[in-house]
C-alpha cells in the first residue's frame, strides 16, 4: 500500500516566481515567504460517523445528536501533509465543530514563527463556523511528524494525521528509495465521547482501561474471538515480496505507551521524528505517547500466510487490561492464506528495564546529513557550556483550590484569556510572568501563569523527574532536544557523568519512566514563546504544561510578525471587528465573485 498524493492539495509550484505572484495576490504580503515552493491545502474539521471498535462511539449526554468522530475532509485519520525541506505550507482550516478548533503540527520547529503553532498559548481559537488559514514553512527539517487538535480533549476524538517532509535532491538520504512509504497511526481509543472523557478527568476520575487500540482508525483483526467481535473493519496493508517499505509509526493515542512489532519481520530503525539514527535492527519498539519512528522493513517472508501487525498496551496493569490489542495486516501478493494463530510475543512486561535500554540504543547518525549537507554530528553539544538547567518534576494529580490539577514544579499552568503571544506583541500587562522556578520550590502546589525565561542562543539542560506511577511523555515546540541520559532513581549532579555527548538522538518528543528521570540539552536559538508539555492528555489537560520565552534582545528581521489573519480574544478582544472578514477566509470590500481556498464569496 502505497500511501498516495492529498486529494486535497491544491497546488505546488516549483517557479518561485509563479508562487510569490500567487501568494501576493491571496495572501498578506508580510506572510508571503520568497524563494521555496508553495503548497496549498483545504481542510474541513467535522464530526463523522464511525464505529472504528464495531460499537458507535459514545455521544455526551447533553448533546445525542452527534456522532463524535473527529475528520478531515471526511477523512479519520485526516490527510498525509507531504512535502519538503524549506516548502511553505498553507492550511485553510475551516471548523465544522460544535466548539473552538486549533491545530497544532507535532515536531514542526515553525522557525522564528510561533504565531503558527496552534496551542492556546500563541493562538485564539478558531471559534466554531470559522475558518483560518495556518501559514508556515518547514525550514531545515526532514522526517516523520503528525498534526492533532490541541484543544479539549479533541485529540481523543482524531483530528490528527501525519506530516512528511521530505529530503530536498541535492541532500542524500542514509539508505536506498523504498519501494513504498507506509503511515500507521496508532493509539489508544475509548468508544466514550472526548467531552465526557474530560468531564472525567476534571472530576477526579483515572482514564480507565481503553477500549481498544487504533491502527489508521480502524479497529483489530479478529485474532482472537473470544476478544474481538465479528464484523470489525480492519487495516490491511498490501505488499508486494521482496520489496523494502518505509513504515512512519505514530502513537497518536491518549495515555497508553504501545509496543509495535510485524510478525516475522525486523524493524530497521532509520528516523525519529527528524533525525536520522545509526541503523538498528528491532523486533519490537515501544513507542510513548507522541512519538513517531521510521522503520524499514523488508518483506523477505515466504507468504505461506498473512502476517501480523501488531501495537499492543506497555507499562499497563496486566490483571486489569481485558482489551483487544491493535492488529492490523500484512499482506504478501502472493500470500498462500489469512494469518492465524498466536500474536508474535511482546516483552517481557515485568522487565522494567527493557523499555529503557531499548530508548538508550537509540542514536543519532552522526555522519549523515539531515535538512543540509553537514552531518547531523556536526552540532557538538557536548562540548557547549550550559547556561541554565531545570530540573521539572512532576506529579500525580491532587486537589487545588477545589480542582483536580497537575502540575510542574507544583505549577499548575492557568490558561489566560488572551494568548501569551499576543500579550507579548501588544504589551499587555499582568498576563503572565516570567518566574517559572528552575526546580521544584517547598511550598503548596498553586496555579499560575509562570512562564520560563529562556535565554536567547543560550544552551539550556533539562531534566525531567517522573514522581507518577506511570510512563509519561514530553514534547517542547519550537525545537528538537538531544536525549543525553535517562535513568531510574532521583537525578543528581553526579548523574551527569552518564550523560551520551556525542551522539545522543535529536527529537522533540521523549518519555519519562516512573520513578525515574530524562535528560535533555536544547540551544534556544528559535525566537518566539513555546510550548513544554506533557503528551498525556489527562495530563496535559489538567495543567501540566509550561510556556519557554525566548526573546531576541536585538531586532531579529527574520522573525515573522502579527499575522493580518490574526484572531483576536481574551483582553484583545475588541481588536477583532475590523479583522472578522479576513480571519474567516474573506476578502474585504468586494462586490463580485472569486473562489479563495475553497470559498465562494459574492462581492
Amino acid at each position: 500500500m502505497h500511501t498516495p498524493a492529498p486529494p486535497n492539495r491544491r497546488c505546488c509550484f516549483t517557479s518561485s516566481v509563479c508562487a510569490l505572484f500567487l501568494c501576493l495576490l491571496l495572501l498578506p504580503p508580510r506572510i508571503c515567504f520568497a524563494g521555496d515552493p508553495y503548497v496549498f491545502f483545504d481542510w474541513t474539521v467535522s464530526y463523522l460517523t464511525a464505529s472504528p471498535l464495531g460499537v458507535k462511539q459514545q455521544v455526551p449526554h447533553f448533546l445525542p445528536f452527534l456522532i463524535q468522530v473527529i475528520g478531515i475532509n471526511g477523512q479519520f485519520p485526516g490527510p498525509i501533509l507531504n512535502v519538503t525541506t524549506n516548502w511553505n505550507v498553507v492550511v485553510n482550516v475551516k471548523n465544522h465543530l460544535d466548539e473552538p478548533l486549533l491545530l497544532t503540527w507535532n515536531g514542526i520547529q515553525q522557525r522564528k514563527n510561533s504565531w503558527q503553532d496552534g496551542v492556546l498559548g500563541t493562538n485564539c481559537p478558531i471559534p466554531a463556523g470559522w475558518n483560518w488559514t495556518y501559514q508556515f514553512q518547514v525550514k531545515d527539517q526532514i522526517g516523520s511528524f503528525f498534526y492533532f487538535p490541541s484543544l479539549s480533549f479533541q485529540r481523543a476524538a482524531g483530528g490528527y494525521g501525519g506530516i512528511i517532509v521530505n529530503n530536498r535532491e541535492v541532500i542524500a538520504v542514509p539508505f536506498g528509495l523504498p519501494d513504498g512509504d507506509i503511515n500507521l497511526f496508532v493509539g489508544d481509543w475509548y468508544t466514550k465521547s472526548h467531552k465526557d472523557l474530560r468531564e472525567d478527568i476534571e472530576d477526579g476520575k483515572n482514564l480507565q482501561v481503553p477500549d481498544g487500540i487504533l491502527m489508521n482508525g480502524f479497529g483489530p483483526y479478529r485474532y482472537d474471538e473470544a476478544l474481538v467481535q465479528d464484523g470489525i473493519t480492519y487495516q490491511i496493508i498490501s505488499v508486494e515480496p521482496g520489496k523494502t517499505y518505509r513504515f512512519r509509526v505514530h502513537n497518536v493515542g491518549i495515555s497508553t505507551s504501545l509496543n509495535f512489532r510485524i510478525q516475522n519481520h525486523n524493524l530497521l530503525l532509520v528516523e525519529t521524528e527528524g533525525s536520522y539514527t545509526v541503523q538498528q535492527n528491532y523486533t519490537n519498539m515501544d513507542i510513548h505517547v507522541g512519538q513517531s519512528y521510521s522503520f524499514l522493513v523488508t518483506m523477505d517472508q515466504n507468504a505461506s500466510s498473512d502476517y501480523y501487525i501488531v501495537a499492543s498496551p506497555r507499562d499497563v496493569n496486566l490483571s486489569t487490561w481485558n482489551k483487544a490489542s491493535g492488529v492490523a495486516i500484512l499482506h504478501y501478493s502472493n500470500s498462500q492464506g489469512p494469518a492465524s494463530g498466536p500474536l508474535p510475543d511482546p516483552p517481557n512486561a515485568y522487565d522494567t528495564f527493557f523499555s529503557m535500554n531499548q530508548a538508550r540504543s537509540i542514536r543519532s547518525n552522526v555522519s549523515a546529513g539531515a535538512a543540509r549537507p553537514n552531518p547531523q554530528g556536526s552540532f557538538k553539544y557536548g562540548e557547549i557550556t550550559v547556561t541554565d538547567v531545570y530540573v521539572i518534576t512532576n506529579r500525580p494529580a491532587e486537589m487545588i483550590d477545589g480542582k483536580w490539577l497537575t502540575t510542574l514544579n507544583g505549577i499548575s499552568y492557568l490558561q489566560p484569556s488572551t494568548p501569551l503571544k499576543l500579550a507579548h506583541e501588544y504589551s499587555v500587562p499582568g498576563v503572565y510572568k516570567l518566574d517559572f522556578p528552575n526546580k521544584m520550590m517547598n511550598r503548596p502546589s498553586k496555579m499560575d501563569t509562570s512562564l520560563i525565561n529562556g535565554t536567547f542562543k543560550g544552551f539550556t539542560e533539562i531534566i525531567f523527574q517522573n514522581n507518577d506511577t506511570t510512563v509519561q511523555s514530553y514534547h517542547m515546540d519550537g525545537y528538537a532536544f538531544f536525549v543525553v541520559g535517562m535513568d531510574y532513581g532521583v537525578w543528581t549532579e553526579n548523574s551527569r557523568g552518564t550523560y551520551n555527548k556525542w551522539d545522543g538522538v535529536a527529537r522533540s518528543t521523549i518519555q519519562v519512566f516512573p520513578g525515574a528521570w530524562t535528560a535533555v540539552l536544547v540551544y534556544l536559538d528559535n525566537a518566539g514563546i513555546w510550548n513544554l508539555r506533557a503528551q498525556n492528555l489527562d495530563s496535559w489537560y489538567l495543567g501540566q504544561e509550561v510556556y519557554v520565552s525566548v526573546v531576541n534582545p536585538e531586532v531579529d528581521k527574520g522573525e515573522y510578525g502579527l499575522p493580518d489573519n490574526t484572531i483576536y480574544c481574551g483582553l484583545l478582544s475588541p481588536l477583532q471587528n475590523s479583522y472578522y472578514v479576513y480571519s474567516a477566509g474573506y476578502l474585504q470590500g468586494s462586490s463580485s465573485k472569486i473562489q479563495v481556498f475553497g470559498s465562494i464569496i459574492s462581492f
